[in-house]
């Protein structure tokens, strides 16, 4: 029971019928396990008290996030993308490839998804190039290049409160594995798009030159500061998260360019009720057997083997039940084999959903941003384009992992 009702709450999630937040599948299954003794209350109490200080981190971000859009910072870098790339497709596609991956390790790969998407697909078509490379860097992106620090994604959250390193250690023993993946990436694209980037440019339209928003930046760069100085201290990082979100939300108040109703609403939360919820059906179904049955194919120990055999088992598990689902199971289990195994399994679930279009939230909400631009998406050339890519990225990143943990260890 529990597992069909995963299955359940995940099919809603990718076709989200009339338009209905996820949480009206997620919360009555919920309730269903609980009713029917699937699992425990003290275990559904327990999950939603592990899950309680992510989710409330995830509310900040995506309060952060929001603001940094109402002050022009993502028409500020659909501007700057415009200056670089000089007419050229090719320039284009690396000046994308450099902001969405900033904004994903920065603000989240929601924003990258959300915000930054539409602002690419407006700056392609404005100066006449094939938006298709662009927009699909946008998805690749999103959950590729979530790798570098813990606030990048909700899957790095949940990993960073598993491996118990401090911020910037989560940090350096990822940045070998993020320019790897990026890199793979970038080099694929240039090769898989080669027709669409060798179309002209120079038909479009100037787009409008927009200053960045320079509050905004500095408020950016010390709120990261604020992550790097928190953990080492012992203090949640989602206080300087909600630091950064209330200086931004206090100044839009003041200048009337926002109200406490919209604040409410960026943190969106029927998602994080249906990231609660999806942890306590997740959890009955670990309780109820798949823990022992995916514990056989979790590969133990920190050799480079053993990392690459969890990163794989993690991109399979992604892809068949979304990589959300498959950290909460999979992170107990790669717990007790230290930091490596954590990070591994990480790597595992931001890349290995480039694979298909249910391997994350993200490349959802990513599809249903297209078809409001009239674009549509296909499934064997999305497939066709993460083989090329997945496979790869996923082998050097765990190599870069296995490099750090060597040099500067867990």
């Amino acid at each position: 029971m529990s597992v069909v009702l995963l299955v359940a709450v995940l099919a809603f999630a990718v076709v989200r019928p009339r338009g209905w937040p996820e949480a009206v599948a997620a919360v009555p299954a919920a309730l269903v396990v609980l009713a029917t003794g699937a699992i425990s209350v003290p275990h559904a109490v327990a999950e939603v008290e592990r899950l309680a200080p992510v989710v409330g981190f995830l509310a900040a971000v995506l309060v952060l996030a929001r603001l940094c859009a109402d002050e022009g910072l993502f028409e500020a870098a659909g501007s700057l993308m415009a200056r670089l790339c000089a007419g050229s497709p090719k320039r284009l596609l690396g000046s994308v490839f450099g902001v969405a991956a900033a904004i994903t390790a920065v603000l989240s790969l929601d924003a990258t998804v959300v915000l930054l998407t539409p602002v690419v697909f407006a700056t392609a078509s404005r100066l006449g190039a094939r938006p298709k490379p662009h927009v699909y860097a946008c998805t690749h992106l999103a959950n590729s290049a979530s790798l570098l620090l813990p606030v990048s994604n909700l899957t790095n959250l949940l990993a960073f409160t598993a491996a118990g390193i401090s911020f910037t250690r989560f940090a350096e023993l990822m940045a070998l594995p993020w320019l790897a993946a990026i890199a793979v990436e970038y080099a694929v694209f240039r090769l898989f798009f080669a027709t669409d980037l060798a179309a002209g440019a120079d038909a479009g339209l100037p787009v409008p030159a927009r200053p960045a928003p320079r509050f905004v930046l500095v408020v950016l760069a010390l709120t990261l500061i604020g992550f790097a100085v928190t953990s080492p201290l012992g203090v949640d990082p989602a206080w300087a998260a909600f630091g950064g979100a209330l200086v931004l939300a206090v100044r839009a108040l003041v200048r009337r360019t926002t109200a406490p109703r919209a604040l409410l609403g960026s943190t969106s939360v029927p998602f994080l009720l249906f990231v609660l919820a999806l942890g306590i059906v997740v959890r009955a179904v670990v309780d109820n057997g798949l823990s022992d049955a995916v514990g056989h194919l979790v590969p133990s120990g920190g050799s480079l083997l053993a990392l690459l055999g969890l990163a794989a088992v993690a991109a399979v598990l992604a892809n068949l039940i979304n990589n959300l689902p498959a950290v909460l199971v999979l992170l107990p289990l790669a717990a007790s084999g230290g930091t490596g195994a954590v990070l591994a399994v990480l790597i595992g679930v931001n890349i290995g959903p480039n694979l298909t279009y249910v391997g994350s939230l993200a490349t959802l909400l990513w599809r249903r941003i297209l078809h409001q631009h009239d674009t549509s998406t296909d499934l064997a050339e999305f497939t066709r384009l993460g083989l090329l890519t997945v496979p790869v990225s996923l082998v050097l990143s765990v190599l870069g992992l296995w490099v750090g943990l060597t040099v500067i260890g867990g």
